[in-house]
């Protein structure tokens, strides 16, 4: 392994490794340990250091359960032991270069699983291309979401801020143009995008939402409903006091438990509308400070104007969730009405799925129908919303694991162009497309760099839609209309 030009940073000096031509930087802390005295707090700038700091491997990642078997083998996620969780890794074809546009991927796995150390997310690819690329690590599940009297709400929030600002008094020692910044991210990391441009931050150029979008919020009630039940199991207050006398991961099993049951079965009556609508228990929270409305309103509001958006989804995102996992086979008829409800989708979307011809089952019906209501259609009302410099993709090819279609973070390979990677071929397969990667990941830059993805921006007239579907990947003008129209009245 050939070693890096050291690098100085507003902390100290990193030094990393040099792989084909990419110089990375793997695990420098953007914030001190979030964990003691500093647990549950806002979080604080790392202490500085001496001499060159070794950042040749992932740091610690947050804290967190592991995955359900059934997504465990679909989705790797390292799990690496330490309380300096609060770190990101940066990749550059040259530390002394200038002037590069700039990557900052923000993870998703419903705001309580995933890490910047995955190695499908490895930004080597983009250096390799002429980009600075950055993944992060967050505080998450209950010591970055949950809402705690006593303590700052949005913790996980406030730590993407940090390492966005610390992006901007940083990357330009690492060649990176601090003023050329896109923040992008997937599922949870997505909502955390569109999250982050509501709030008009001024810390990024550009935006990218992949499988997520602005109605992903709880309100502070709904939320302290999840910190009570949480609490109660835990056998403590629900407070910010009450959880510090338990360590981060002896609150996990119970974190766990009380997330599988929101998913599984949402009752508004017991977990809150707004919970059982983002089918996750730990979420960003409108607290009054930091998040006044919700994102997608904000947007609608001319929040985030300036910044220019790509936004879209797959074809069959929740198809990841219900099929690995035995559901989609055990959902009859009479359930599909019920779990869509909680979810927020009008009944009459939910008929017309219902009466579809065709031989599909409940589980593909269902499946479809959570699809459009926390995916598609959010995105398209996001992308509507925000303006003229918006662009729209769909991913649209299928996955050749049996039953996955073109499944929820299915695309991220394809994006990074780590197809040959471990941690891709367990939803990728042996022999994804290459020419496919070619044309996303060649998007995904050109839009970095500011020249646009491709294609011609979305808007209420034609409706383009960039479908990457591993053929012809087309421009499509107003796919599903008809099912957009029994959405157009909400």
């Amino acid at each position: 392994m050939e070693a890096a030009r050291v690098v100085r940073t507003a902390y100290g000096e990193v030094g990393g490794r040099v792989e084909q031509g990419v110089s990375a930087y793997l695990g420098i802390p953007y914030a001190a340990p979030p964990f003691g005295p500093r647990r549950f707090q806002r979080p604080q700038p790392p202490e500085p250091w001496d001499g060159v700091r070794d950042a040749t491997a992932h740091g610690p990642t947050a804290p967190k359960p592991p995955y359900p078997h059934a997504f465990a083998v679909l989705l790797p996620d390292p799990d690496i032991e330490g309380e300096d969780c609060l770190n990101l890794n940066v990749w550059t074809p040259d530390p002394g270069a200038s002037g590069l546009p700039v990557l900052v991927w923000i993870h998703g796995g419903a705001f309580r699983n995933g890490s910047g150390a995955i190695d499908v997310y490895s930004g080597a690819r983009f250096a390799r291309d002429g980009a600075v690329c950055v993944t992060i690590n967050y505080r998450l599940g209950v010591e970055g979401f949950a809402h705690l009297p006593g303590a700052p709400a949005n913790r996980g929030l406030l730590d993407q801020i940090a390492a966005l600002e610390w992006v901007r008094d940083n990357i330009a020692a690492f060649g990176g143009d601090p003023g050329e910044v896109t923040v992008f991210g997937e599922s949870a990391g997505a909502m955390s995008v569109v999250t982050l441009l509501s709030l008009d931050l001024g810390l990024f150029r550009r935006a990218v939402a992949q499988s997520g979008a602005g109605q992903v919020v709880q309100t502070a009630e709904d939320a302290l409903l999840v910190t009570r039940e949480t609490a109660a199991r835990l056998g403590v207050e629900p407070t910010a006091e009450g959880f510090a006398a338990v360590a981060p991961r002896d609150v996990l099993r119970v974190q766990a438990a009380v997330a599988a049951e929101v998913t599984a079965m949402p009752d508004p009556a017991r977990w809150g509308v707004s919970t059982c609508r983002n089918g996750m228990s730990l979420t960003p929270v409108l607290d009054g400070e930091l998040l006044r409305e919700v994102p997608a309103d904000a947007i609608a509001a001319g929040a985030g104007r300036d910044v220019d958006l790509l936004i879209g989804c797959t074809a069959e995102e929740f198809r990841l969730f219900l099929v690995p996992t035995g559901l989609a086979a055990a959902v009859t008829p009479e359930l599909v009405g019920p779990i869509a409800a909680g979810m927020g989708t009008p009944q009459r979307v939910v008929e017309a799925h219902l009466a579809a011809p065709g031989d599909a089952t409940p589980g593909d019906r269902l499946a479809a129908i959570i699809t459009e209501t926390l995916f598609r259609t959010p995105a398209e009302r996001v992308a509507l919303a925000h303006g003229p410099r918006t662009w729209f993709y769909e991913f649209a090819w299928a996955s050749p694991v049996e039953g996955l279609g073109a499944c929820h973070a299915l695309e991220i390979g394809f994006v990074f162009d780590t197809l040959d990677l471990p941690g891709n071929r367990p939803l990728g397969g042996p022999h994804p497309p290459q020419e496919l990667a070619d044309a996303m990941h060649g998007a995904w830059l050109a839009f970095a760099r500011g020249e646009g993805p491709g294609w011609e921006p979305f808007d209420a007239g034609a409706r383009r839609v960039k479908v990457f579907d591993g053929e012809k990947n087309p421009v499509v003008e107003d796919p599903r209309p008809e099912r957009r129209a029994l959405w157009a009245e909400d």
